[in-house]
């Protein structure tokens, strides 16, 4: 994989997540690649929960300090890393099997975040009122999105490849979704996400 190809997409949002195109995709892996996640899914349940309590320290962190401990930042954006990995794989974005790795570089799917050095002390305390929009217009999008994995599961079953329309929109979704989780769910952004699922 080259370093360009893994480059960050451009982008002035502290938060850039992308999935590199894959031309041809294996029409009998589309059959089994939940029973082969398994594995990430166990571990990425017991990440998340960690995740999670990371999230909740920063509350009173940023509450009383303006700042993010640099080690909880760190983690949590590996584990959404791995997470934007497996998600890669089942959405059938990519056919390669994802590594058990929190590493950037190792698979073909970009997710960076920038680490602010400092925070609005009260913003983890209406974040989630503000992200509400976001998350309401994110519903619709996260309908039409499934809907056209089905779609791209046909497209693939019969024509080995997914249409690159539909691989950008799904795409376009999980960038949108990832902004709002790390401005509201996981605290690691002031700034309000877009409403838009461009790069």
């Amino acid at each position: 994989m080259s370093a360009e190809s893994m480059a960050a997409p451009s982008s002035g949002y502290p938060v850039r997540f992308d999935v590199e195109y894959q031309e041809a995709h294996s029409r009998l892996l589309i059959f089994v690649r939940w029973i082969l996640a398994i594995p990430h899914l166990l571990i990425l349940y017991a990440l998340g929960a960690a995740a999670g309590i990371c999230a909740f320290i920063a509350i009173f962190t940023i509450l009383f300090t303006a700042k993010y401990p640099k080690g909880l930042f760190d983690f949590v954006v590996n584990v959404q890393r791995w997470s934007a990995n497996v998600s890669a794989y089942l959405l059938m974005l990519r056919d390669e099997y994802p590594p058990f790795s929190f590493d950037a570089g190792q698979y073909p799917v970009t997710l960076e975040v920038d680490y602010p050095p400092e925070f609005g002390r009260f913003a983890p305390l209406y974040k989630w009122l503000l992200v509400i929009p976001n998350m309401i217009a994110l519903l619709f999008v996260a309908i039409i999105g499934y809907l056209l994995i089905i779609v791209a599961w046909f497209a693939i079953l019969f024509t080995g490849s997914m249409p690159r329309g539909l691989h950008d929109f799904i795409v376009g979704r999980l960038r949108w979704s990832t902004r709002a989780n790390a401005y509201a769910s996981y605290l690691q952004t002031d700034e309000y996400p877009p409403f838009s699922m461009k790069p």
